[in-house]
Protein backbone atom coordinates (compact mmCIF):
# COMPACT_ATOMS: atom_id res chain seq x y z
CA UNK A 1 0.00 0.00 0.00
CA UNK A 2 2.42 2.78 -1.14
CA UNK A 3 1.33 6.26 -2.61
CA UNK A 4 1.65 6.58 -5.95
CA UNK A 5 4.55 9.66 -4.86
CA UNK A 6 6.72 7.22 -3.22
CA UNK A 7 7.29 4.53 -6.31
CA UNK A 8 10.56 6.09 -6.42
CA UNK A 9 13.98 3.80 -6.72
CA UNK A 10 15.49 6.52 -4.65
CA UNK A 11 13.20 5.82 -1.63
CA UNK A 12 13.13 2.33 -2.02
CA UNK A 13 17.53 2.77 -1.08
CA UNK A 14 17.06 5.63 1.36
CA UNK A 15 14.49 3.52 3.10
CA UNK A 16 16.69 0.75 3.15
CA UNK A 17 19.57 2.64 4.28
CA UNK A 18 17.81 3.97 7.04
CA UNK A 19 16.55 0.66 8.42
CA UNK A 20 19.62 -1.53 8.00
CA UNK A 21 22.54 0.43 7.14
CA UNK A 22 24.89 -2.24 8.25
CA UNK A 23 23.43 -4.95 6.37
CA UNK A 24 25.17 -5.92 3.23
CA UNK A 25 23.04 -4.87 -0.23
CA UNK A 26 25.80 -5.83 -2.62
CA UNK A 27 28.32 -9.06 -1.94
CA UNK A 28 30.88 -9.79 -4.86
CA UNK A 29 33.47 -12.02 -4.32
CA UNK A 30 36.19 -9.90 -3.42
CA UNK A 31 34.19 -6.56 -2.17
CA UNK A 32 30.80 -5.84 -0.54
CA UNK A 33 28.57 -2.73 -0.18
CA UNK A 34 26.35 -2.07 2.86
CA UNK A 35 22.93 -0.46 2.18
CA UNK A 36 24.65 2.93 3.83
CA UNK A 37 27.50 2.44 2.06
CA UNK A 38 25.40 1.78 -1.41
CA UNK A 39 23.19 5.28 -0.57
CA UNK A 40 26.22 7.25 0.43
CA UNK A 41 28.10 6.30 -3.22
CA UNK A 42 24.69 6.82 -5.26
CA UNK A 43 24.37 10.25 -4.10
CA UNK A 44 27.62 11.46 -4.67
CA UNK A 45 27.55 10.12 -8.24
CA UNK A 46 23.85 12.10 -8.37
CA UNK A 47 25.60 15.27 -6.94
CA UNK A 48 28.60 14.69 -9.64
CA UNK A 49 25.96 14.12 -12.46
CA UNK A 50 24.02 17.34 -11.56
CA UNK A 51 27.47 19.06 -11.16
CA UNK A 52 28.64 18.52 -14.30
CA UNK A 53 25.07 19.92 -15.90
CA UNK A 54 23.30 16.63 -16.44
CA UNK A 55 19.03 17.78 -16.08
CA UNK A 56 15.95 15.71 -15.03
CA UNK A 57 15.35 13.34 -18.81
CA UNK A 58 18.27 13.20 -20.29
CA UNK A 59 20.16 9.74 -21.11
CA UNK A 60 23.24 8.22 -19.35
CA UNK A 61 24.53 5.17 -20.86
CA UNK A 62 26.16 2.11 -18.55
CA UNK A 63 28.58 0.00 -20.56
CA UNK A 64 30.23 -2.51 -17.78
CA UNK A 65 30.37 -5.64 -16.80
CA UNK A 66 29.12 -6.19 -12.90
CA UNK A 67 30.56 -4.01 -10.68
CA UNK A 68 29.89 -2.06 -7.39
CA UNK A 69 29.62 0.87 -9.09
CA UNK A 70 27.18 -0.25 -11.94
CA UNK A 71 24.50 -0.12 -8.90
CA UNK A 72 25.56 2.95 -7.50
CA UNK A 73 25.52 4.46 -11.03
CA UNK A 74 21.61 3.42 -11.77
CA UNK A 75 20.57 4.69 -8.19
CA UNK A 76 22.56 7.87 -8.76
CA UNK A 77 20.48 8.32 -12.21
CA UNK A 78 17.08 7.71 -10.28
CA UNK A 79 18.28 9.98 -7.40
CA UNK A 80 18.60 13.12 -10.44
CA UNK A 81 16.08 11.71 -12.88
CA UNK A 82 18.50 11.42 -15.54
CA UNK A 83 17.13 8.38 -17.94
CA UNK A 84 19.80 4.81 -17.69
CA UNK A 85 20.28 2.97 -20.68
CA UNK A 86 21.72 -0.05 -19.38
CA UNK A 87 24.11 -1.50 -22.69
CA UNK A 88 24.29 -5.16 -23.21
CA UNK A 89 28.22 -5.83 -21.91
CA UNK A 90 28.76 -7.67 -25.85
CA UNK A 91 27.63 -5.04 -27.77
CA UNK A 92 30.15 -4.30 -30.49
CA UNK A 93 30.71 -1.13 -32.77
CA UNK A 94 27.52 -1.78 -34.96
CA UNK A 95 25.34 -2.01 -31.70
CA UNK A 96 26.75 0.49 -29.17
CA UNK A 97 26.86 3.01 -32.30
CA UNK A 98 23.06 2.12 -32.80
CA UNK A 99 22.51 2.35 -29.16
CA UNK A 100 24.73 5.97 -28.91
CA UNK A 101 22.38 7.52 -31.44
CA UNK A 102 19.32 5.84 -31.16
CA UNK A 103 18.76 6.50 -27.29
CA UNK A 104 20.27 10.11 -27.64
CA UNK A 105 23.19 9.22 -25.23
CA UNK A 106 24.30 12.79 -23.39
CA UNK A 107 26.91 10.99 -21.04
CA UNK A 108 28.21 7.19 -21.46
CA UNK A 109 30.10 5.27 -18.22
CA UNK A 110 32.70 3.00 -19.52
CA UNK A 111 34.36 0.10 -17.97
CA UNK A 112 38.08 -0.92 -18.94
CA UNK A 113 38.46 -4.09 -17.62
CA UNK A 114 41.52 -5.80 -18.27
CA UNK A 115 39.10 -9.15 -19.16
CA UNK A 116 36.26 -6.85 -20.98
CA UNK A 117 38.00 -3.36 -22.32
CA UNK A 118 34.98 -1.59 -23.16
CA UNK A 119 36.34 2.16 -22.98
CA UNK A 120 38.63 0.89 -26.08
CA UNK A 121 36.12 -0.83 -27.79
CA UNK A 122 33.98 2.44 -27.51
CA UNK A 123 36.82 4.26 -28.83
CA UNK A 124 36.84 1.52 -31.75
CA UNK A 125 33.29 2.48 -32.65
CA UNK A 126 33.83 6.47 -32.09
CA UNK A 127 37.33 6.89 -33.04
CA UNK A 128 37.02 10.66 -33.31
CA UNK A 129 36.60 10.66 -29.77
CA UNK A 130 40.38 10.17 -29.58
CA UNK A 131 40.45 14.28 -31.53
CA UNK A 132 38.68 16.10 -28.65
CA UNK A 133 40.15 19.04 -26.46
CA UNK A 134 40.34 18.45 -23.51
CA UNK A 135 37.70 19.79 -20.78
CA UNK A 136 35.43 20.58 -23.76
CA UNK A 137 32.75 19.01 -24.38
CA UNK A 138 32.78 16.08 -26.91
CA UNK A 139 32.06 17.12 -30.73
CA UNK A 140 31.42 13.59 -32.08
CA UNK A 141 29.64 13.91 -35.84
CA UNK A 142 28.89 10.92 -35.72
CA UNK A 143 27.06 11.00 -32.36
CA UNK A 144 25.65 14.83 -32.25
CA UNK A 145 24.03 14.42 -28.49
CA UNK A 146 27.19 12.85 -26.95
CA UNK A 147 28.77 15.26 -24.98
CA UNK A 148 31.10 12.92 -22.20
CA UNK A 149 32.22 9.56 -21.60
CA UNK A 150 33.23 8.55 -18.47
CA UNK A 151 36.42 5.52 -18.07
CA UNK A 152 35.43 3.91 -14.70
CA UNK A 153 39.08 2.75 -14.60
CA UNK A 154 42.28 4.04 -16.20
CA UNK A 155 42.23 4.49 -19.44
CA UNK A 156 45.16 6.66 -21.37
CA UNK A 157 43.15 8.28 -24.49
CA UNK A 158 41.58 11.87 -25.27
CA UNK A 159 38.15 12.08 -25.48
CA UNK A 160 37.56 10.20 -21.59
CA UNK A 161 36.87 12.20 -18.47
CA UNK A 162 38.40 10.19 -15.51
CA UNK A 163 36.53 8.80 -12.90
CA UNK A 164 38.18 10.44 -10.25
CA UNK A 165 37.93 14.13 -12.24
CA UNK A 166 33.70 13.29 -12.27
CA UNK A 167 33.55 13.23 -8.99
CA UNK A 168 36.14 15.79 -7.97
CA UNK A 169 35.24 17.75 -5.02
CA UNK A 170 34.95 20.98 -6.76
CA UNK A 171 32.49 19.42 -9.18
CA UNK A 172 29.56 18.39 -6.89
CA UNK A 173 26.45 19.77 -6.12
CA UNK A 174 25.78 20.41 -2.77
CA UNK A 175 23.36 17.91 -0.81
CA UNK A 176 20.89 20.85 -0.74
CA UNK A 177 20.74 20.74 -4.66
CA UNK A 178 20.69 17.20 -5.00
CA UNK A 179 17.59 16.91 -2.28
CA UNK A 180 16.02 19.62 -4.36
CA UNK A 181 16.61 17.89 -7.81
CA UNK A 182 15.13 14.46 -6.21
CA UNK A 183 11.98 16.03 -5.00
CA UNK A 184 11.19 17.09 -8.87
CA UNK A 185 11.65 13.40 -10.12
CA UNK A 186 8.60 11.87 -10.79
CA UNK A 187 7.44 8.59 -10.44
CA UNK A 188 5.97 7.79 -13.90
CA UNK A 189 8.55 9.27 -15.79
CA UNK A 190 10.93 7.35 -18.12
CA UNK A 191 13.45 5.92 -15.76
CA UNK A 192 15.18 3.22 -17.40
CA UNK A 193 15.83 2.20 -21.24
CA UNK A 194 16.64 -1.48 -21.02
CA UNK A 195 17.54 -3.70 -24.44
CA UNK A 196 15.82 -6.34 -25.93
CA UNK A 197 17.85 -9.10 -28.28
CA UNK A 198 16.51 -8.69 -31.79
CA UNK A 199 16.69 -12.00 -33.79
CA UNK A 200 16.29 -9.89 -36.78
CA UNK A 201 16.86 -6.61 -36.05
CA UNK A 202 19.03 -4.55 -34.04
CA UNK A 203 18.56 -4.13 -30.52
CA UNK A 204 15.07 -2.83 -29.34
CA UNK A 205 14.76 -0.35 -25.90
CA UNK A 206 12.39 -0.90 -23.77
CA UNK A 207 11.20 2.03 -22.18
CA UNK A 208 10.49 1.75 -18.25
CA UNK A 209 9.46 4.11 -15.62
CA UNK A 210 10.75 4.50 -11.83
CA UNK A 211 6.75 3.11 -11.02
CA UNK A 212 6.63 0.18 -13.30
CA UNK A 213 9.80 -1.16 -12.03
CA UNK A 214 9.49 -0.37 -8.50
CA UNK A 215 5.98 -1.80 -8.03
CA UNK A 216 7.22 -5.11 -10.18
CA UNK A 217 10.39 -5.73 -7.59
CA UNK A 218 7.42 -4.84 -4.55
CA UNK A 219 5.02 -7.65 -6.44
CA UNK A 220 8.13 -10.14 -6.64
CA UNK A 221 9.12 -9.15 -2.94
CA UNK A 222 5.42 -10.23 -2.02
CA UNK A 223 4.66 -13.24 -4.02
CA UNK A 224 8.15 -14.88 -2.76
CA UNK A 225 7.99 -13.71 0.23
CA UNK A 226 11.52 -12.21 0.88
CA UNK A 227 12.50 -10.74 4.24
CA UNK A 228 15.72 -9.48 6.08
CA UNK A 229 17.35 -13.31 6.02
CA UNK A 230 17.28 -13.48 2.54
CA UNK A 231 20.77 -13.57 0.79
CA UNK A 232 20.14 -14.43 -3.00
CA UNK A 233 22.70 -15.57 -5.24
CA UNK A 234 22.40 -13.97 -8.79
CA UNK A 235 25.44 -13.48 -11.04
CA UNK A 236 23.24 -12.35 -14.13
CA UNK A 237 24.46 -9.43 -16.10
CA UNK A 238 23.26 -5.76 -14.53
CA UNK A 239 22.10 -4.40 -18.32
CA UNK A 240 19.27 -7.44 -17.79
CA UNK A 241 16.04 -6.91 -15.78
CA UNK A 242 16.56 -10.76 -14.37
CA UNK A 243 19.52 -9.47 -12.13
CA UNK A 244 17.96 -5.78 -11.59
CA UNK A 245 14.66 -6.82 -10.72
CA UNK A 246 15.36 -9.57 -8.05
CA UNK A 247 18.15 -7.39 -6.44
CA UNK A 248 15.82 -4.20 -5.94
CA UNK A 249 13.37 -6.91 -4.78
CA UNK A 250 15.43 -7.66 -2.05
CA UNK A 251 15.57 -4.36 -0.82
CA UNK A 252 12.47 -4.00 0.36
CA UNK A 253 13.39 -5.72 3.28
CA UNK A 254 17.34 -5.24 3.83
CA UNK A 255 18.13 -8.62 2.07
CA UNK A 256 21.59 -9.22 0.55
CA UNK A 257 22.41 -10.00 -3.22
CA UNK A 258 25.70 -12.15 -4.36
CA UNK A 259 26.66 -10.96 -7.22
CA UNK A 260 29.72 -11.51 -9.63
CA UNK A 261 31.57 -10.01 -12.51
CA UNK A 262 30.44 -12.47 -14.72
CA UNK A 263 29.13 -16.18 -14.33
CA UNK A 264 31.90 -18.27 -12.81
CA UNK A 265 30.40 -21.48 -11.32
CA UNK A 266 33.46 -22.40 -9.32
CA UNK A 267 33.11 -18.77 -7.23
CA UNK A 268 30.00 -18.89 -7.57
CA UNK A 269 29.75 -22.83 -5.33
CA UNK A 270 31.93 -20.64 -3.03
CA UNK A 271 29.65 -17.96 -2.79
CA UNK A 272 26.85 -20.14 -1.81
CA UNK A 273 28.73 -21.67 0.38
CA UNK A 274 29.89 -19.60 2.64
CA UNK A 275 26.77 -16.89 2.83
CA UNK A 276 24.82 -19.62 2.74
CA UNK A 277 22.68 -17.96 0.33
CA UNK A 278 19.01 -19.15 0.61
CA UNK A 279 17.75 -18.16 -2.56
CA UNK A 280 19.36 -18.93 -5.90
CA UNK A 281 18.72 -17.27 -9.45
CA UNK A 282 20.46 -19.17 -11.90
CA UNK A 283 17.27 -18.46 -14.36
CA UNK A 284 18.56 -20.37 -17.51
CA UNK A 285 18.60 -24.14 -17.63
CA UNK A 286 22.05 -23.66 -19.16
CA UNK A 287 23.44 -21.74 -15.59
CA UNK A 288 21.05 -24.34 -13.51
CA UNK A 289 22.61 -27.67 -15.05
CA UNK A 290 26.54 -26.53 -14.98
CA UNK A 291 25.52 -25.50 -11.18
CA UNK A 292 23.85 -28.76 -9.61
CA UNK A 293 26.71 -31.05 -11.78
CA UNK A 294 29.61 -28.69 -9.81
CA UNK A 295 32.08 -31.60 -7.96
CA UNK A 296 31.94 -29.14 -5.15
CA UNK A 297 28.44 -28.64 -4.39
CA UNK A 298 27.59 -30.43 -1.75
CA UNK A 299 23.58 -30.66 -1.75
CA UNK A 300 23.11 -32.52 1.11
CA UNK A 301 24.46 -30.00 3.40
CA UNK A 302 22.82 -27.25 1.73
CA UNK A 303 19.12 -26.92 3.71
CA UNK A 304 19.83 -23.54 3.86
CA UNK A 305 18.86 -22.55 0.46
CA UNK A 306 14.86 -22.24 0.42
CA UNK A 307 14.26 -20.85 -3.05
CA UNK A 308 15.88 -21.49 -6.39
CA UNK A 309 14.02 -19.56 -9.44
CA UNK A 310 14.16 -21.57 -13.08
CA UNK A 311 12.88 -21.26 -16.41
CA UNK A 312 12.98 -24.43 -18.50
CA UNK A 313 10.26 -27.39 -19.58
CA UNK A 314 8.04 -29.06 -16.72
CA UNK A 315 10.73 -31.99 -17.42
CA UNK A 316 13.62 -29.90 -16.60
CA UNK A 317 12.15 -28.75 -13.27
CA UNK A 318 11.05 -31.88 -12.31
CA UNK A 319 14.43 -33.23 -12.69
CA UNK A 320 15.76 -29.86 -10.80
CA UNK A 321 13.57 -30.95 -7.88
CA UNK A 322 14.66 -34.53 -8.06
CA UNK A 323 18.57 -33.83 -7.66
CA UNK A 324 18.02 -30.90 -4.98
CA UNK A 325 14.95 -31.98 -2.87
CA UNK A 326 15.71 -29.65 -0.10
CA UNK A 327 14.70 -26.68 -1.84
CA UNK A 328 11.77 -25.06 -3.06
CA UNK A 329 11.97 -24.38 -6.96
CA UNK A 330 9.99 -21.66 -8.41
CA UNK A 331 9.63 -20.28 -11.79
CA UNK A 332 8.61 -17.52 -13.66
CA UNK A 333 6.98 -15.57 -16.58
CA UNK A 334 8.87 -12.12 -17.81
CA UNK A 335 10.39 -10.45 -20.17
CA UNK A 336 11.66 -6.93 -20.46
CA UNK A 337 8.65 -5.50 -21.79
CA UNK A 338 6.82 -6.31 -18.58
CA UNK A 339 9.29 -4.57 -16.35
CA UNK A 340 11.23 -8.13 -16.16
CA UNK A 341 8.97 -10.76 -14.52
CA UNK A 342 4.79 -11.04 -14.87
CA UNK A 343 4.38 -13.93 -12.57
CA UNK A 344 6.04 -16.26 -10.42
CA UNK A 345 4.87 -19.59 -9.08
CA UNK A 346 4.01 -19.47 -5.52
CA UNK A 347 6.48 -21.38 -2.88
CA UNK A 348 3.20 -22.78 -1.50
CA UNK A 349 1.99 -24.26 -4.68
CA UNK A 350 2.19 -28.40 -5.15
CA UNK A 351 5.70 -29.73 -6.90
CA UNK A 352 3.42 -30.61 -9.89
CA UNK A 353 2.33 -26.96 -10.63
CA UNK A 354 5.69 -25.24 -9.93
CA UNK A 355 6.72 -27.50 -12.96
CA UNK A 356 3.85 -27.07 -15.09
CA UNK A 357 3.37 -23.84 -14.65
CA UNK A 358 4.80 -19.88 -14.47
CA UNK A 359 1.98 -19.34 -11.32
CA UNK A 360 -0.46 -16.86 -11.09
CA UNK A 361 0.36 -13.38 -12.54
CA UNK A 362 1.38 -10.70 -9.85
CA UNK A 363 -1.80 -9.34 -7.88
CA UNK A 364 -3.43 -6.15 -9.89
CA UNK A 365 -1.40 -7.52 -13.49
CA UNK A 366 -4.21 -9.42 -16.29
CA UNK A 367 -3.46 -11.84 -18.52
CA UNK A 368 -5.36 -13.26 -21.61
CA UNK A 369 -5.14 -15.73 -24.12
CA UNK A 370 -5.79 -14.79 -28.05
CA UNK A 371 -6.34 -16.90 -31.28
CA UNK A 372 -3.31 -15.22 -32.93
CA UNK A 373 -5.39 -15.56 -36.64
CA UNK A 374 -8.52 -14.48 -35.19
CA UNK A 375 -8.17 -12.76 -32.12
CA UNK A 376 -11.18 -14.81 -30.10
CA UNK A 377 -10.27 -15.41 -26.05
CA UNK A 378 -9.62 -18.71 -25.67
CA UNK A 379 -10.79 -20.70 -23.34
CA UNK A 380 -9.64 -22.39 -20.20
CA UNK A 381 -6.52 -24.38 -21.33
CA UNK A 382 -6.58 -24.09 -24.52
CA UNK A 383 -3.44 -22.49 -26.50
CA UNK A 384 -2.97 -19.07 -28.19
CA UNK A 385 -0.69 -15.59 -27.93
CA UNK A 386 -0.43 -14.29 -24.46
CA UNK A 387 -1.52 -10.47 -23.82
CA UNK A 388 -0.51 -8.86 -20.55
CA UNK A 389 -2.21 -5.70 -19.21
CA UNK A 390 -1.21 -3.93 -16.09
CA UNK A 391 1.20 -1.49 -13.81
CA UNK A 392 4.32 -3.30 -15.33
CA UNK A 393 4.04 -2.81 -18.90
CA UNK A 394 6.49 -0.92 -20.70
CA UNK A 395 5.54 2.81 -22.38
CA UNK A 396 7.23 1.70 -25.33
CA UNK A 397 10.32 1.22 -27.46
CA UNK A 398 11.83 4.44 -27.65
CA UNK A 399 11.86 6.31 -31.00
CA UNK A 400 9.89 3.69 -32.46
CA UNK A 401 6.53 4.23 -32.84
CA UNK A 402 5.28 1.61 -35.21
CA UNK A 403 6.88 -0.97 -33.36
CA UNK A 404 5.19 -0.18 -30.13
CA UNK A 405 1.94 -0.14 -32.16
CA UNK A 406 2.22 -3.36 -33.02
CA UNK A 407 3.14 -4.35 -29.43
CA UNK A 408 0.64 -2.69 -27.28
CA UNK A 409 -3.33 -2.26 -28.64
CA UNK A 410 -5.59 0.58 -27.48
CA UNK A 411 -6.98 -1.39 -24.71
CA UNK A 412 -3.49 -1.46 -23.58
CA UNK A 413 -2.56 -5.07 -23.64
CA UNK A 414 1.30 -6.24 -24.63
CA UNK A 415 0.99 -8.61 -27.47
CA UNK A 416 4.21 -10.73 -25.84
CA UNK A 417 4.44 -12.96 -28.91
CA UNK A 418 4.15 -15.97 -26.82
CA UNK A 419 2.56 -19.28 -26.76
CA UNK A 420 0.44 -19.78 -24.05
CA UNK A 421 -2.46 -20.91 -21.91
CA UNK A 422 -4.72 -20.87 -18.73
CA UNK A 423 -5.48 -22.70 -16.40
CA UNK A 424 -9.26 -23.01 -14.44
CA UNK A 425 -7.06 -21.17 -11.65
CA UNK A 426 -5.53 -18.48 -13.77
CA UNK A 427 -2.15 -19.69 -13.98
CA UNK A 428 -0.02 -18.90 -17.21
CA UNK A 429 1.65 -22.40 -18.37
CA UNK A 430 3.87 -21.24 -21.57
CA UNK A 431 4.04 -23.26 -24.54
CA UNK A 432 7.08 -21.62 -25.95
CA UNK A 433 7.76 -18.82 -28.47
CA UNK A 434 5.18 -18.19 -31.33
CA UNK A 435 7.91 -17.52 -34.30
CA UNK A 436 9.41 -20.53 -32.65
CA UNK A 437 6.82 -23.21 -33.60
CA UNK A 438 7.93 -25.62 -36.06
CA UNK A 439 5.75 -26.35 -39.25
CA UNK A 440 7.45 -29.93 -39.99
CA UNK A 441 5.14 -31.16 -42.57
CA UNK A 442 2.29 -29.06 -42.33
CA UNK A 443 2.02 -30.72 -39.05
CA UNK A 444 2.76 -27.49 -35.66
CA UNK A 445 5.85 -28.32 -33.26
CA UNK A 446 6.57 -27.01 -30.08
CA UNK A 447 10.49 -27.00 -29.66
CA UNK A 448 10.02 -27.19 -25.78
CA UNK A 449 7.60 -29.82 -25.59
CA UNK A 450 10.92 -31.91 -28.18
CA UNK A 451 13.58 -30.29 -25.36
CA UNK A 452 11.06 -31.76 -22.50
CA UNK A 453 11.28 -35.09 -23.38
CA UNK A 454 15.48 -34.81 -24.55
CA UNK A 455 16.12 -33.83 -21.45
CA UNK A 456 14.73 -37.22 -19.61
CA UNK A 457 17.59 -38.98 -21.14
CA UNK A 458 20.58 -39.32 -18.20
CA UNK A 459 23.11 -38.50 -20.56
CA UNK A 460 21.94 -35.34 -21.74
CA UNK A 461 22.49 -32.01 -19.60
CA UNK A 462 20.87 -29.11 -21.82
CA UNK A 463 18.81 -29.90 -25.03
CA UNK A 464 17.83 -26.73 -27.50
CA UNK A 465 15.65 -27.93 -30.58
CA UNK A 466 15.36 -25.73 -33.78
CA UNK A 467 13.88 -26.07 -37.55
CA UNK A 468 16.25 -26.51 -40.27
CA UNK A 469 14.91 -26.44 -44.13
CA UNK A 470 14.03 -29.86 -45.97
CA UNK A 471 13.24 -30.43 -49.24
CA UNK A 472 9.91 -32.70 -48.74
CA UNK A 473 8.71 -31.60 -45.26
CA UNK A 474 9.88 -27.69 -45.56
CA UNK A 475 11.40 -28.09 -42.10
CA UNK A 476 12.27 -30.71 -40.15
CA UNK A 477 13.72 -31.42 -36.44
CA UNK A 478 17.72 -30.42 -35.44
CA UNK A 479 18.53 -30.99 -31.78
CA UNK A 480 21.50 -29.20 -30.39
CA UNK A 481 22.44 -31.53 -27.31
CA UNK A 482 25.35 -30.64 -24.54
CA UNK A 483 26.24 -33.86 -22.60
CA UNK A 484 26.61 -34.14 -18.57
CA UNK A 485 30.56 -34.37 -18.13
CA UNK A 486 32.12 -38.02 -18.89
CA UNK A 487 28.77 -39.01 -20.80
CA UNK A 488 29.41 -40.36 -24.45
CA UNK A 489 26.41 -40.23 -26.69
CA UNK A 490 25.74 -41.13 -30.30
CA UNK A 491 23.39 -39.59 -33.04
CA UNK A 492 21.52 -42.44 -33.41
CA UNK A 493 21.43 -43.47 -29.82
CA UNK A 494 19.15 -39.70 -29.40
CA UNK A 495 16.86 -41.12 -32.44
CA UNK A 496 16.44 -44.27 -30.47
CA UNK A 497 15.61 -42.32 -27.57
CA UNK A 498 12.87 -40.71 -29.49
CA UNK A 499 11.42 -43.29 -31.77
CA UNK A 500 8.18 -44.68 -30.18
CA UNK A 501 7.95 -42.27 -27.43
CA UNK A 502 6.95 -38.93 -29.00
CA UNK A 503 5.29 -38.67 -32.77
CA UNK A 504 7.62 -39.71 -35.83
CA UNK A 505 7.71 -36.33 -37.34
CA UNK A 506 8.92 -34.55 -34.04
CA UNK A 507 12.00 -36.85 -34.17
CA UNK A 508 14.64 -35.21 -34.05
CA UNK A 509 16.40 -35.71 -37.71
CA UNK A 510 19.53 -34.19 -36.91
CA UNK A 511 21.03 -34.29 -33.77
CA UNK A 512 24.44 -31.96 -32.98
CA UNK A 513 26.67 -32.08 -30.02
CA UNK A 514 28.39 -29.31 -28.50
CA UNK A 515 29.84 -28.00 -25.10
CA UNK A 516 29.24 -24.21 -25.24
CA UNK A 517 25.83 -22.55 -26.54
CA UNK A 518 25.86 -18.86 -28.33
CA UNK A 519 24.25 -17.07 -25.99
CA UNK A 520 22.85 -13.49 -25.55
CA UNK A 521 23.15 -11.93 -22.08
CA UNK A 522 21.29 -14.98 -20.88
CA UNK A 523 19.67 -17.25 -23.42
CA UNK A 524 20.77 -19.52 -25.97
CA UNK A 525 20.42 -17.98 -29.53
CA UNK A 526 18.48 -20.63 -31.78
CA UNK A 527 18.82 -18.12 -34.38
CA UNK A 528 23.07 -19.04 -33.89
CA UNK A 529 22.13 -22.23 -33.70
CA UNK A 530 19.97 -22.31 -36.62
CA UNK A 531 22.44 -20.44 -38.75
CA UNK A 532 25.44 -22.87 -37.50
CA UNK A 533 23.54 -25.67 -39.15
CA UNK A 534 22.83 -23.88 -42.39
CA UNK A 535 26.46 -23.06 -42.79
CA UNK A 536 27.73 -26.73 -41.79
CA UNK A 537 25.02 -28.95 -42.63
CA UNK A 538 27.79 -31.73 -42.75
Amino acid sequence: NVPDADYLLSNLLLNAAEKYPDRPALIFPDSQLSYSELAALSQSYARAMIGHGLKRGEHVGILAINRPEYIALLFACMFCGTVAVLLNARFRVQEMRHATTHCDLKWIFVGQNEGVPHAARYLEAYPTLADAPSGQPLAVPAAPNLECAVALDAFESPGFLAFTDFLAEETLATPDQLDARRKEVIASELALIMFTSGTTSLPKGCMLTQESVFRTSLAMRNRLSLTIKDCMWDPLPMFHMASILPLLSLFHDGGSCLTDDKVDIDRAVEQIQKHRATFLYPAFPAIMAELVNHPDLKLDEMDYVRLINNVGSAQALRENMRVWPSATHISAFGMTELSGIGSHTDPADSPQIRAETCGKPYEGVEVQVVEPDTGRICKTDEQGELYVRGFLVFEGYYKQPDETAKAIDDQGWFHTGDLGSLDTKGRIRFHGRIKDVLKVGGENVSPLEIEAWLSTHPDVMVAQVVGVPDARLDEVVAAFIQLRPGATLSDKEVIDYCEGQIASFKVPRVVRFLNEWPMSATKIQKSVLREQFLTKPA
